[in-house]
């Protein structure tokens, strides 16, 4: 014990001797709460609902923010043209990923596309990204999303109290079929309990926190004997790297096996694996193993997180539901589903979704970038090596973008206004993130939520529980993800809203 506590005190007069050494270069800082010393701002940190956190240091230093812990830099970015500056224009120098000793060299996420370094694997890695899920790509998929989302209809009609595993089906098994052409049988299918399992190890384990552990900040404490006190991570460590290697290796193989055998469904990796034919090399093969990973990494707890806001919203605020229904009526009819041929004409249903991302923000402080190199904004040095931050939750709630923020208002996105103010307040432009690391599976999540919110609003009424008296019961709405805002499942009442909509949500298995 008294050789690992010398060793964190050591490391950490080391790090806070360069700190200061750092700092006397008469260099201004951006501000922020005041650090301890040795430690930093260790104690501001919290490993829930940081980007509320992060909004009332925005509210109290403006927009851009800075604190360190045991010196390592972290920046909040506050304000959309600040992050446009610094993520966009100067992407070249903020497109790197932290080198997280603990989710990447001791948990095996470095080859994730979220944590990749930048450089020629990322570029590889993103290029696969954009050749399967570039909007014209998306289109091709859209017949699969509708029959998806019919089958999600069916289950929640059948059984509504289990709503959410449906939904926890419906978005990995999809993800699941265009990834790996693999067709989910059930919510207990093995496949889609591993990848349901390796998700929330990644965001509630190694991510909580903002996903920097003490052997981040100290890298020679992975050297530590595992048997030693304080070292337990090690064996956690050893645990999830198993968990996410079995996730990135087995659909994988097993749809090559499918390729062999004649059974594959055409799919991401069916497609590029041809493509490669005979030629493919162990390069081409693991950037298609590990991108194949990321991408329903990145996608499912998105997906989730916002049907669950989406339902929510629809529990607290009824008349915009009956509203959304009445225009669907209005345009679909009442002998069918609403198709995505349908969607240029549901302006409110498309207002409606707008507000729905800006007001559910399903990641508040996207994914950390590093910068690259020293750079200095409006006199404020940021030194290389910073965790930069953009908190898309300040920005979505800026009320010179968008008037009485914290009001559920659909409307604000039906005003006639230029193409600049149009792009400025699309909340799509900041919950995918920003610059060279854009999320590159926006455009099947994004066509993915609105065809499952059109297709509920058209099939279901949604209100509030009720208890054994009758009495209409308030949902208790907490939020426990480390990195997603997803709240902890909650009681509501989900019906069909008449025997024309049984039959045709029955029906649409046929």
């Amino acid at each position: 014990m008294g050789i690992l506590l010398g060793l964190v005190i050591a490391a950490a007069f080391f790090a806070w001797a360069r700190h200061q050494q750092t700092k006397k270069v008469s260099r201004a800082y951006p501000p922020g709460p005041k650090p301890l010393p040795f430690v930093g701002n260790i104690l501001d940190l919290t490993a829930i609902e940081l980007w509320m956190r992060a909004t009332s240091w925005a509210n109290q230093f403006g927009e851009i923010v800075y604190i360190h812990v045991f010196g390592q830099g972290l920046v909040f970015l506050n304000s959309y043209e600040v992050t446009v500056e610094l993520m966009e224009k100067r992407g070249a120098i903020y497109s790197d990923k932290p080198a997280f000793v603990m989710a990447g060299e001791l948990c095996g996420c470095d080859n994730m596309v979220a944590f990749t370094r930048y450089g020629d694997k990322s570029r590889r890695q993103r290029r696969l990204m954009t050749q399967a899920l570039n909007p014209t790509a998306i289109r091709t998929y859209q017949p699969l999303l509708e029959i998806e989302t019919h089958t999600l209809l069916r289950a929640i009609a059948t059984d509504p109290k289990n709503y959410l595993n449906y939904i926890r089906r419906y978005a990995g098994g999809l993800t699941l079929l265009v990834i790996y052409g693999y067709q989910v049988k059930s919510e207990n299918d093995p496949s889609l309990a591993l990848a349901t399992e390796c998700v929330d190890i990644l965001s509630n384990q190694i991510a909580s926190g903002g996903g920097i552990w003490p052997v981040d900040i100290f890298p020679a404490l992975q050297h530590l004997p595992s048997w030693l006190p304080g070292a337990g991570f090690k064996a956690k460590a050893a645990t999830w790297k198993a968990k996410m290697e079995e996730f990135a290796d087995k659909p994988y193989e097993a749809l090559k096996q499918r390729m062999l055998d004649g059974t594959a469904l055409s799919c991401f990796c069916s497609t590029l694996l041809e493509e490669a034919g005979d030629k493919i090399d162990s390069e081409r093969d693991f950037d298609i193993r590990w991108t194949a990973n990321s991408m329903y990494s990145a996608s499912l707890d998105t997906t989730i997180t916002v049907v669950q806001h989406f339902i929510l919203t629809m529990i607290q605020f009824p008349e915009m539901m009956q509203r959304a229904q009445e225009e669907i009526e209005s345009v679909v009819g009442h002998g069918r589903l609403p198709t995505f041929t349908d969607r240029p004409s549901l302006p409110f249903v498309e207002a409606l979704m707008s507000e729905l991302l800006r007001w559910s923000v399903a990641v508040p402080l996207g994914l950390p970038h590093r910068l690259m190199e020293d750079d200095v904004y409006n006199g404020m040095f940021l030194p290389k090596g910073t965790l930069v931050f953009a908190n898309v939750w300040k920005m979505l709630r800026n009320p010179e973008v968008y008037p009485n923020p914290e009001v559920f208002s659909p409307e604000r996105f039906m005003e006639d206004v230029d193409e600049v103010t149009a792009k400025r307040r699309d909340p799509r432009n900041y919950v995918f993130g920003f610059g060279r690391r854009r999320c590159p599976g926006m455009h099947l999540i994004e066509q993915s939520l609105w065809i499952v919110m059109t297709s509920m609003i058209s099939s279901f009424d949604i209100t509030r529980a009720k208890d054994a008296a009758g009495n209409a019961v308030e949902p208790v709405v907490v939020f426990e993800n480390a990195v997603f805002r997803q709240p902890n499942p909650f009681e509501c009442d989900i019906r069909l809203r008449s025997e024309q909509s049984e039959r045709l949500v029955m029906g649409s298995a046929a």
